[in-house]
């Protein structure tokens, strides 16, 4: 079944799904790269790995095992007698511990230096939020715009915090951006909105190379037919990350034109 969208699915934005998806993703735009590089150019699947504690983290409670019980002590019913105080019982509560976390992204290298030329990243939920995410993607993030790498910037995500672009006041649901090593500090903003087409874009290489196009439109949509989430996503109900009154009206109206609801 194909997606009924237009442009970006919101129901994939689900968290259930995204990190899954984010992983195919990735995989798919490997794909699509590596014959349209090669023999120049290898892409390579990076990881990013942090620990972080916070509201979010996987929060581990104490096991049953670990609580000590106490048992009721009967009290011999004997006048002048001291009574002992029953023990405080120890209660269930939950701790917080390190969450591990791997993010992946590409890497687009010169296969004779292993120079890295362009770096594509998609953001997940943990980049648009406070934290050890966030603080672990800017980090990396400004590593590459003072680097000699090109970087593009996917960002698929409607709920969190934008990545900072200075002087600009661009609303929008999604972007992509692609910053080039020589033309920085300017970059190319592509903004869209839901009921748009995800617009595609030049990778970006070395100023003699031919820049292949990447249409992420054609591939996420091939993704939903791959893997199966129509048959997992109820259209009946809203997307998690909640809409405008605006695009509540079109989205149902979509839906129901597709029969969805």
């Amino acid at each position: 079944m194909p997606s009924p969208f237009p442009g970006m699915n919101p129901y994939l934005e689900n968290p259930a799904l995204w990190s899954k998806i984010h992983k195919r993703f990735i995989v798919a735009i490997a794909d699509f790269l590596s014959p349209q590089l090669l023999p120049k150019y290898i892409v390579d699947i990076e990881d990013r790995v942090y620990q972080t504690v916070n509201e979010e983290s996987v929060l581990v409670g104490i096991p049953d095992v670990a609580v000590q019980r106490q048992q009721n002590i009967a009290i011999p019913d004997i006048t002048n007698v001291a009574v002992a105080i029953p023990p405080v019982k120890a209660v269930t509560v939950d701790v917080p511990v390190p969450e591990t976390i791997k993010e992946s992204y590409l890497e687009v290298r010169d296969v004779v230096t292993r120079e890295v030329i362009t770096v594509i990243e998609i953001l997940s939920p943990k980049n648009k939020r406070l934290g050890e995410g966030r603080k672990a993607y800017e980090k990396k993030r400004l590593r590459v715009m003072g680097s000699f790498s090109n970087l593009v910037e996917i960002d698929l995500l409607r709920d969190g915090k934008p990545m900072t672009i200075l002087n600009s006041n661009i609303q929008s649901h999604y972007r992509i951006l692609v910053s080039r090593t020589d033309k920085r500090p300017k970059a190319d903003l592509y903004a869209f909105d839901l009921p748009n087409m995800i617009p595609s874009f030049s990778l970006p290489l070395r100023e003699e190379d031919l820049e292949p196009v990447v249409d992420l439109q054609t591939m996420i949509n091939e993704l939903y037919d791959r893997t199966g989430y129509g048959l997992l996503i109820d259209y009946s109900q809203e997307p998690i990350s909640k809409l405008s009154e605006k695009d509540v009206v079109w989205l149902d109206t979509l839906l129901r034109q597709k029969g969805l609801r």
